[in-house]
């Protein structure tokens, strides 16, 4: 076989001439198409126990050591020109060998051999509906829900997998199984984690290897929530949001789809899929590439439950890390190295992210990273394995957990109710920073390279600003925008009928730089304004939009007007209340 053309330091006088020429030669092949695959014998399919259907063209001669299946695609695949069969890779050969292929082969429209593109939109959305004709009347459903439009018009779609009557929220409630939801491609370059959910919506259906664990769990996975970014090759939604960071404001159409869902399904566990830069800003800081094929976080943020985060922790974290590890894949934090400094931070602790709210809504929740979201198609077998590992591992712990998922769950949600007037709440943390050493790899050699860096991690948080958990939260008649998202988030407002006073502490802002103080009055409920009790399971949620001082607040983004339309009630009331 013809050997493909890398980067080769030999060439070189020394290394810091050849690291020069890699930074020079990267930046040039950075809009380029890079190797989809190299390997002259081909894997078997991830699913072998299911008898094949009868190929579409030639089958190719069989692996050593094994019988290829096949699986095809459902979908109706876009007829693309064949990519060439060899092409540059974007580092050192040597580092391209740290990274073999899996000893299986995944199959979905955007895995097909000689392809350029990922799966369309439109052959995403034939094969969802494909799956879910086939099961029509059949005990286990595999049905598809469009949970919301794109900024551009695009149907977002769900695939709801469940043994049950129905695939909606009631009938997946009368199961009494947990439910785990997944969600993909809300960043429209990351590519691995969609392919990795259509090859797993492929084995739910009858005969696949996932089948089997919807008698014991119901799954709901979210392929595409971002059709736009990926249409036009931005991770941003079409007016540039990242809907990454949209879970709170819920500023897109496409956030408060998902939003929705969540409330509607109430899942027991979230998981988010996405992928990490692999060469990208650590080159530049290190003079090394990133070495874990996975990056993992549980969801934290200011006033997470201790039992969530430790459910979390220990029931998803550990036994995903585990299973990820007896796979041969490489897993750390999930984390981003700063273009400027050495300093790596693991996710914000900000309740801006699908899992950090879906732990502000006390659902453990976790986020899979796999290796390669500016490497298009190098390395894809083996970064939809990273995930498909990760994901079934999440829906086997689901399982194994699953008696003590609800009894958490149930703990959790009376006691975050009860501490309504009681305690403090905190408004704002930050990521203690330390030292750590990292293990990347040489950029030229491909060999383990320890580096020392500052290390900021969200698994220790400081606050940095508490108050008094007040009783609740009062929201102005022209707060409409404000209870609009909270109740999509979830969370219980009730609009108040009669006039009647409240002990209330309003906010004020004074000074340079504004900071926001809180100052004991009494106002007037007038009927039409609004009150969010902090006696329900949701109260942490409504305090991080509603408390003024962080960057993320609802009356920071302009979605409450004025400080004046918001107070913190700080006594029980006797409110009157219109009836829903």
């Amino acid at each position: 076989m013809t050997t493909p053309s890398t980067f080769a330091p030999s060439s070189f006088q020394d290394r810091s001439e050849a690291r020069s020429a890699l930074l020079r030669w990267l930046s040039v092949l950075g809009a380029a198409t890079v190797l989809a695959g190299c390997a002259s014998t081909p894997l078997p399919v991830w699913q072998p126990s299911r008898p094949a259907p009868a190929p579409a063209r030639t089958p190719a001669p069989e692996a050593a050591g094994g019988s290829p299946s096949s699986i095809l695609s459902t979908a109706q695949t876009t007829p693309i020109a064949p990519a060439p069969a060899l092409e540059a890779l974007p580092y050192a050969g040597e580092v391209a060998l740290r990274f073999p292929d899996p000893a299986v082969r995944y199959q979905t429209p955007g895995l097909e051999n000689g392809r350029r593109s990922f799966t369309t939109n439109e052959e995403l959305s034939t094969l969802l509906q494909t799956l879910s004709t086939k099961t029509l009347g059949q005990p286990v459903r595999l049905g598809l829900i469009t949970i919301g439009t794109s900024q551009q018009g695009r149907p977002i779609h769900a695939l709801v997998a469940a043994k049950a009557s129905a695939i909606n929220p009631e009938a997946l409630d009368e199961t009494r199984r947990p439910t785990v939801l997944i969600v993909a491609g809300q960043q429209g370059t990351d590519f691995a984690p969609t392919e990795a959910l259509l090859a797993m919506s492929q084995e739910l259906d009858a005969g696949g290897r996932l089948h089997p664990l919807l008698g014991q769990v119901n799954v709901v996975l979210v392929p595409r929530a971002n059709p736009d970014g990926f249409e036009a090759g931005s991770a941003a939604t079409a007016d540039g949001t990242l809907l990454t960071q949209d879970h709170l404001l819920l500023q897109t159409p496409e956030a408060r789809a998902l939003a929705k869902l969540v409330r509607d399904y109430r899942p027991t566990v979230v998981v988010n899929a996405e992928e990490f830069a692999a060469i990208h800003p650590t080159l530049e800081q290190f003079d090394a590439l990133r070495a874990d094929d996975a990056g993992l976080q549980y969801g934290l943020s200011p006033n997470v439950h201790e039992f969530v985060a430790k459910a979390e922790r220990e029931w998803l974290h550990r036994p995903i890390t585990d299973s990820l590890t007896q796979a041969g894949q490489r897993v750390d934090w999930a984390y981003t190295a700063s273009p400027t400094d050495k300093v790596l931070s693991t996710g914000s602790p900000a309740p801006t992210s699908l899992f950090n709210m879906a732990a502000l809504k006390n659902l453990p929740s976790l986020t899979v990273q796999s290796r390669g979201a500016d490497l298009q198609r190098l390395h894809i077998q083996r970064r939809v394995h990273t995930q498909v590992t990760a994901l079934t591992a999440a829906l086997n712990d689901t399982i194994a957990r699953a008696d003590d998922l609800s009894k958490v769950q149930s703990f959790v949600t009376r006691d975050v109710a009860s501490q309504a007037c009681k305690g403090q709440l905190t408004v704002a943390a930050q990521a203690q920073q330390t030292q750590r050493d990292v293990v990347m790899l040489d950029p030229l050699t491909g060999a383990d390279k320890t580096v020392r860096a500052a290390w900021r991690s969200s698994q220790e948080l400081r606050p940095t600003l508490q108050r008094p958990r007040p009783c609740g939260y009062w929201l102005s008649p022209q707060s409409d925008r404000a209870v609009e998202r909270l109740r999509l988030l979830g969370v219980q407002v009730q609009r108040v009928a009669e006039q009647a006073p409240v002990l209330s502490d309003g906010y004020a802002a004074a000074g340079a730089d504004a900071k926001i103080s809180v100052v004991r009055n009494a106002i007037d409920a007038v009927p039409g304004s609004y009150f969010i009790s902090m006696n329900q399971p949701l109260a942490n949620v409504a305090a991080a939009a509603l408390e003024p001082d962080t960057p993320y607040s609802y009356v920071k983004q302009g979605i409450i007007p004025t400080l004046g339309d918001l107070a913190r009630v700080m006594a029980p009331t006797t409110l009157v209340f219109e009836e829903d």
